[in-house]
C-alpha cells in the first residue's frame, strides 16, 4: 500500500505540527499507511507540547516527488506548501483558512470549516468516523487549539473550539489553564534566535492581485523585549523581501498576556500597510491594540486595500 504523507504548511506551527500528527493517527486507524511530516524546524511552544506528551517530532520532508499522495492540513496554498506539491496527489485537505491558489486535476476531499483550528475539525473526523481518540492524541490536539486560539482569546476562537477543547482536555486529563498558560509561555522566549531566524518562526507568504507580501508572527510576554534588536529585525525582514522579490513585509509582535500587537513594516509598498490599518507609521512601526490573529485581523485588512 502506497505511503501518504500528511503535512501542514513551512514554518510549522503547533497547529500544523498536531493536526498533521492527529490525521495520520485518524487515517491509520481507518487502516490506510500513513505518515506525518513536518516542512520546518519545530518551534519552543510545538516542542513543549510534544515532550509533555511524549511525541516524537514528525519526520522532516524536502519536497515530495511526482504523484506522491499527500494529504494537506492547516493549509491549501501551494506558496506555503513543500516543494513539489504541484506534481503531487492531493487526496484530501483540512484547513480552516481562505481558500487560495488551490486547484487540483481530480476531485478530492475537502474539508474547511470557518474555526479557530484545525484541530477542532479533526476531532469532528474522529467524531464521525466513530473513533475513539487516545489521551496522548487528545493532549496533541488540544495543544493546537490552545495556540492558535491564544487559550479561547483570539477573535478567530469560536464555541466549537471551546467546547472542544474542554472535551479533548478531559480526555487528555490537563487542566486547559494551568497547562496552557505555561505551553504559550514556553513560546514566547526569543533569546537564541538571530534576527533571520525569528522572522522565519512563523511566517507565511501571500499573493493578492499581483503583490507579494509576507505577514509574520511572534509571541512574547514583553514587546519591548523584542524591540531591542528592531534594526537588526528590520535588516533581515528587508533582506528577506530582497531575496524573494518581495514588496511588503508585516511582522506581528504579539503580547499574549495583554492582548495587543506592534508591528514593524517594510518594504516599497508600506503604503499599503498604513491604509489597511489606518495607522501613520513611525519608524516603521504602530501599535494595534486588541490585535492578535494574522488570519483574521491582519491578512483580511491587508488583501481588502490592495
Amino acid at each position: 500500500m502506497e505511503n501518504v504523507l500528511i503535512f501542514g504548511h513551512k514554518n510549522p506551527d503547533t497547529d500544523t505540527i498536531m493536526s498533521a500528527i492527529a490525521m495520520t493517527n485518524l487515517e491509520n486507524k481507518k487502516g490506510k499507511n500513513a505518515k506525518a511530516c513536518r516542512l520546518g524546524n519545530i518551534n519552543k511552544e510545538t516542542k513543549y507540547a510534544l515532550e509533555h506528551f511524549n511525541q516524537e517530532e514528525p519526520e522532516l520532508i524536502e519536497g515530495v516527488e511526482d504523484g506522491q499522495q499527500v494529504v494537506l492540513v492547516d493549509h491549501n496554498e501551494f506558496g506555503q506548501s513543500v516543494d513539489g506539491i504541484e506534481n503531487a496527489k492531493i487526496i484530501r485537505v483540512v484547513d480552516h483558512h481562505k481558500i487560495g491558489d488551490f486547484k487540483t486535476s481530480e476531485p478530492i476531499y475537502y474539508t474547511a470549516m470557518p474555526v479557530g483550528c484545525t484541530a477542532t475539525i479533526i476531532y469532528g473526523m474522529f467524531e464521525q468516523e466513530k473513533i475513539e481518540i487516545e489521551p496522548k492524541i487528545a493532549g496533541l490536539m488540544l495543544s493546537a487549539i490552545i495556540s492558535d486560539t491564544l487559550l479561547f482569546k483570539s477573535p478567530t476562537c469560536t464555541d466549537l473550539d471551546i467546547e472542544v477543547g474542554h472535551k479533548l482536555a478531559e480526555i487528555a486529563n490537563v487542566d486547559i489553564n494551568a497547562y496552557g498558560l505555561e505551553m504559550l509561555k514556553a513560546g514566547t522566549d526569543l533569546s537564541d534566535f538571530s534576527p533571520a531566524e525569528l522572522i522565519n518562526i512563523d511566517s507565511k507568504p501571500y499573493t493578492t492581485n499581483g503583490i507579494k507580501y509576507q505577514v509574520a508572527q511572534v509571541n512574547t510576554a514583553s514587546i519591548e523585549d523584542v524591540l531591542k534588536g528592531k534594526t537588526e529585525i528590520e535588516n533581515a525582514m528587508e533582506d528577506f523581501i530582497k531575496e524573494n522579490n518581495e514588496d511588503l513585509f508585516v511582522l506581528l509582535i504579539t503580547d499574549i498576556l495583554e492582548n495587543n500587537s506592534q508591528i514593524i513594516v517594510v518594504g516599497n509598498r508600506k503604503d499599503i500597510a498604513e491604509k489597511a490599518f489606518e495607522v501613520n507609521l513611525e519608524d516603521n512601526m504602530a501599535f494595534l491594540p486588541g490585535v492578535v490573529s494574522r488570519k483574521k485581523q491582519v491578512v483580511p485588512v491587508i488583501d481588502k486595500n490592495i
